[in-house]
């Protein structure tokens, strides 16, 4: 217990740092920011208890916000995508999910990636309505949605390539 705890310890901190030291600094033509640190709540186990998740998102997001002196916005988006993580989870990955025998390493690219999709743009979307928080500005909330989320998608495959595991 204390080595995965060490580890999700690890990834939390790592992230944060990466998120704050590089990602931070990456603003492309307005629209593009990279926010990598969502993958700790895409990462983390799904036998684990969903309040411990909620909580650590709410840590993740409140730090974060600490950081950019974002008012919570961060927070908010990251509890948002624990609450309704077991939804994407089961239309992502279907029986595997209803018997809790999820292994990233082990499942499939394409599953893998409908996950990650589609908590990114989730995250994004609530991240940028908070931001902006004006209805008549939607077409720029979809924009800077859909552009921060695809790069955000290519860093989060790549990352999870380099860093997975190989299972023998």
């Amino acid at each position: 217990m204390n080595s995965i705890f060490s580890v999700h310890t690890i990834r939390f901190i790592a992230l944060v740092f990466v998120q704050v030291l590089i990602l931070n600094h990456i603003n492309l033509l307005g629209y593009i920011n990279p926010y990598l640190y969502i993958l700790f709540i895409a990462l983390f186990p799904v036998k684990n208890n969903r309040i411990v998740l909620i909580f650590l998102s709410f840590l993740l997001g409140i730090t974060i916000d600490m950081f950019l002196d974002t008012g919570g916005i961060h927070a908010g988006a990251c509890v948002f995508i624990a609450y309704i993580r077991p939804v994407i989870l089961k239309s992502s990955f279907g029986m595997i999910y209803e018997h809790q025998t999820i292994r990233f390493s082990s499942v499939e690219f394409g599953s893998k990636l409908t996950y990650f999709s589609l908590l990114t743009v989730i995250h994004h979307f609530v991240l940028f309505s908070l931001e902006i928080f004006s209805i008549s500005k939607i077409l720029l909330i979809l924009q800077k949605t859909l552009f921060s989320s695809i790069f955000t998608i290519l860093l989060i495959v790549i990352v999870t390539i380099i860093f997975s595991r190989k299972s023998k």
